[in-house]
């Protein structure tokens, strides 16, 4: 599994246990990671293997996974559970996202140093041989291809095209809802971990 997907021991613990019912439903795991704090949050991001998971799909799949985990009991402490779509600057956790989002401005940062950088701004290239391809913001517009394992985080630029063609296929789906725009949640790209929410989130206290 990817460190993008689940990145401690622990979060691939976790991801272990509730792939296998993510799946059985018919949706795949993109991220999932077990935030610290007073209250521990476990943040699970899911989708449909086509796209456009809804509100109701993350409340189907909370419901599935807390049931799991009771029985499972892994997180010793109280935690609360948040099911939620990947949101429309989505986190890149798997090399196809990087396919299927091919075309569109991304931030991507590395575990090591390249070329004196950890961290690439640029319009996503598609994949080759395992490599993820980048057109780099600048004058000279060079693609550079970094390997997928290579990668510490990923995730899209939220611009007025994102937001448009993600109204688009709302639209084209016949299950757009103009409030869930109304408050697009958004997050930078941190050195250490990256705590965005997705859209649509679904919280279950344990």
């Amino acid at each position: 599994m990817s460190d993008l997907i689940a990145k401690t021991a622990m979060d691939r613990r976790l991801a272990d246990i509730v792939t296998p019912v993510i799946e059985g439903m018919g949706f795949e795991l993109v991220r999932i990671r077990l935030m610290g704090g007073n209250t521990r949050i476990l943040q699970i991001m899911a989708d449909k293997p086509e796209g456009g998971i809804e509100v109701d799909d993350c409340g189907e799949i909370s419901i599935a996974v807390s049931a799991t985990l009771d029985v499972e009991d892994p997180i010793e402490e109280n935690y609360v559970l948040e099911v939620s779509s990947p949101g429309i600057d989505r986190p890149l956790t798997r090399l196809k996202d990087f396919e299927m989002w091919k075309g569109w401005e991304a931030k991507l940062e590395t575990t090591e140093l390249i070329d004196g950088r950890r961290r690439f701004k640029g319009t996503l290239g598609g994949v080759e041989n395992e490599e993820v391809l980048i057109t780099l913001d600048g004058d000279d517009e060079v693609t550079i291809g970094l390997q997928f394992d290579w990668l510490a985080d990923a995730k899209l630029i939220l611009t007025d095209q994102l937001i448009a063609e993600m109204l688009k296929q709302k639209k084209a789906s016949g299950v757009f809802d103009e409030a869930a725009f109304d408050e697009v949640q958004t997050s930078e790209m941190t050195d250490a971990e990256t705590d965005e929410d997705g859209d649509d989130a679904e919280p279950t206290k344990h």
